[in-house]
């Protein structure tokens, strides 16, 4: 699947892809080798001869790679979330960015609102004291209804306003904050109103130095008694030690995250240890159709980029 380059290389970082037909079909028509790297060593040394560069979460496009590159036109990233790219060093080097934000709003949305109706039920402790053999006696009887509930959404994008409905749908009061986006049909409240008045924390803001540890030991001390934090966006959102010790102690009643700091998330991090979490390996995206759905999008970008067009979802110009 690789070999010399003929006028430059489609590069393709590592993946778990069933297979990357679309791009090679891409790259033929544009007489483009194609070069699918199998650690961030491989990609790095391979940006050189780079026309095109599609980024999954497995690889990193830093500084270092953009300085790298020769004839790139573009960088395209499998997903909405790009903190895996340097975008100040891309606008400085004129490379454009392009996002598929689009490929999987729905299913990361019902991952995020089935994990929290699933901590709010105390379903994890449930399981656990079956397997332990204390029965319902280590479920503690603070389940609240439904329609009781405070839900606070931190982003009102694609995600975040389904993510709402369907909290809305079922009872629950439900709040929102976006510093950008519009909250419409949602009440608007500050980020401290929302983290100290909410029952049900649903995070879908990307990560930014102003959203890094937004859950932090600092304004989990701030929140309400016992509430449950659902992460389905970025694992750098949250202060890992500090949700796991607040797990712990209580603090915090529950906590599902398809996000991490590191992935795979490392052995010996505290949050596999903690109780009544809910861990999925960044998994919120996936259904029987989002994969081809999300491998099309970045090819539809990838062939603007190769045809001298604008594409779609820049995040840089």
């Amino acid at each position: 699947m690789s070999g010399s380059p003929t006028s430059g290389t489609l590069l393709i970082a590592p993946h778990q892809f069933p297979d990357v037909e679309r791009e090679l079909r891409l790259a033929a028509d544009h007489g483009l080798d194609v070069v699918v790297a199998a650690d961030q060593a491989a990609f790095s040394t391979a940006m050189p001869t780079a026309t095109v560069v599609m980024v999954t979460p497995y690889a990193r496009v830093g500084k270092n790679e953009i300085d790298a590159m020769r004839q790139c036109k573009g960088i395209v990233r499998y997903g909405i979330g790009y903190d895996n790219i340097d975008v100040a060093a891309a606008t400085q080097a004129r490379v454009p960015i392009s996002i598929v934000p689009d490929a999987s709003t729905e299913e990361v949305a019902s991952h995020a609102f089935a994990m929290g109706l699933a901590l709010i039920r105390r379903i994890p402790a449930g399981q656990a004291s079956v397997a332990a053999g204390t029965w319902a006696s280590a479920v503690a009887a603070d389940l609240p209804v439904l329609s009781d509930l405070t839900v606070g959404v931190v982003g009102m994008g694609r995600i975040g306003r389904m993510v709402a409905q369907w909290w809305a749908a079922v009872g629950a009061r439900v709040v929102g904050y976006d510093p950008i986006a519009h909250v419409n049909g949602i009440q608007a409240v500050t980020l401290a109103d929302l983290l100290s008045g909410s029952d049900v924390i649903s995070l879908h803001v990307p990560m930014t130095p102003e959203t890094k540890h937004m859950i932090s030991s600092g304004t989990i001390a701030e929140m309400k008694d016992r509430p449950v934090i659902v992460n389905v966006s970025r694992g750098g959102l949250i202060d890992e030690q500090a949700l796991a010790a607040a797990l712990v102690s209580g603090r915090v009643a529950g906590a599902a995250l398809d996000v991490f700091e590191a992935e795979p998330l490392p052995r010996d991090n505290p949050l596999r240890q903690a109780p009544n979490a809910i861990l999925t390996p960044h998994a919120a995206w996936k259904s029987r159709s989002s994969l081809a759905a999300l491998q099309a999008g970045a090819v539809d970008r990838a062939r603007a980029l190769l045809d001298g067009r604008r594409p779609m979802d820049l995040v840089t110009a």
